[in-house]
């Protein structure tokens, strides 16, 4: 399907792609996008024109209006953008509506409503306990018989290229704990889930309901202060060592998009207990490169993941917990098996220990520079992007309390 859009044709942005974010022009209010090329379809000018149904879901500053309209409606959308953005014909009508990304300003695509952050790689989880329980098996009794998490701080969740403050807090000192900044800044190449439509309190959402309530997916990057959280985190888990700050794309890719990036997952052993359906989970084949001050550190597959999207949503609200239209669930740090796939600084260093990069880094310092980069194989074949995630260190304030 060739796009009569400059540049568009055979390119991450191509028209099999059609993630949807909020910019403005200078001084301009926030509207709804999709990114096509190195263009912005204003969809909030488009959509007033055509009058199309969801004029009224797409005139908003934020995208939770259309992610919690129906599947269908949002397949209507897809349909019409597509064909609009191939035929010719539509040309003279759409192409005023076409910007220039670079001139302008990207925002936070939705309003984040809850954000919980899941613990979903063996290869992560064997890494992480190996550095940390040597003596112990590497993954705790109940890892591998459901998808481990906690809840995280919606408030903290910033768009790509916001600058990330080094945080202070409490670690863990000599005989008594200390206070100051972290010295052990770390990153987490993440993928995130996006709630559309919400699912009701008490009703637990099966996992072949998923697409029901999926919108899309974002890239995170879960900042972690791991001093900080090696010194809080028990008995209760993460809590400032994680809150401080969550990096996601400014694009929100729709499932539609990720038809072709379905496959197979790996086996599961123990069988999970039947709400999580193994017979019936599947991955997502999306490539995740890890940039720090541009040069490539990691590309962890996401594809190894031991729990599913589905499986995640499923034990989410099997308590009865409901999700609403905003709701941020992401996977946790990805890392395959093989060396130079691990997803965080504390994997790639061996705890520490081992100077990894051409700048011979242990963890992040001032100034540094990381960009995850996020690729998927498109419906029309080829590969399409979903969108980076960066951010620079800030030095910590001289001041926090």
């Amino acid at each position: 399907m060739d796009s009569w859009v400059p540049g568009a044709a055979g390119s991450l942005w191509d028209v099999d792609n059609l993630p949807y974010g909020i910019f403005s022009r200078p001084g301009g209010r926030r509207q709804v996008g999709v990114r096509v090329s190195d263009h912005v379809l204003d969809l909030t000018g488009l959509a007033s024109r055509q009058h199309l149904d969801l004029a009224d879901a797409l005139d908003a500053p934020v995208l939770n209006p259309l992610m919690a309209c129906s599947r269908d409606q949002h397949s209507g959308l897809r349909s019409w953008l597509r064909r609009a953005l191939v035929d010719p014909a539509w040309q003279t009508e759409v192409a005023p509506y076409l910007l220039p990304l670079e001139e302008l300003e990207l925002h936070l695509p939705f309003d984040v409503a809850d954000y919980v952050d899941f613990y979903a790689s063996e290869h992560h989880a064997t890494n992480v306990g190996r550095l940390f329980r040597p003596d112990q098996p590497p993954l705790l009794p109940n890892w591998k018989h459901l998808p481990v998490a906690y809840h995280g701080r919606a408030g903290t969740i910033v768009p790509s290229g916001t600058g990330i403050r080094r945080p202070s807090g409490q670690r863990r000192g000599e005989g008594a704990p200390d206070f100051g900044p972290s010295t052990r800044l770390d990153i987490e190449a993440e993928l995130g889930f996006v709630v559309g439509a919400p699912s009701r309190a008490g009703a637990p959402v099966p996992m072949r309901d998923f697409h029901a309530h999926a919108f899309g997916v974002v890239g995170v990057n879960d900042w972690s202060a791991r001093d900080i959280q090696a010194w809080e985190y028990v008995p209760l888990g993460p809590f400032l060592g994680k809150s401080f700050a969550t990096s996601i794309s400014h694009w929100v890719t729709p499932l539609a998009a990720l038809e072709a990036a379905w496959v197979p997952m790996p086996r599961q052993d123990p069988r999970p207990l039947p709400y999580l359906e193994p017979d019936s989970a599947l991955a997502l084949d999306i490539a995740i490169e890890v940039e720090l001050n541009g040069h490539v550190v990691s590309r962890p597959p996401y594809r190894s993941m031991y729990w599913s999207p589905a499986q995640m949503l499923a034990h989410l609200t099997v308590n009865g917990a409901s999700v609403r239209t905003g709701d941020l669930f992401a996977s946790g740090t990805v890392s395959g098996a093989a060396p130079g796939e691990e997803g965080s600084f504390l994997e790639l260093s061996r705890g520490w220990t081992e100077p990894f990069g051409p700048e011979s880094r242990l963890s992040l310092e001032d100034g540094d520079t990381v960009v995850l980069r996020y690729t998927a194989p498109g419906v029309e074949g080829g590969r399409i992007a979903l969108g980076e995630v960066a951010g620079t260190v800030l030095p910590a304030l001289e001041r926090p309390v």
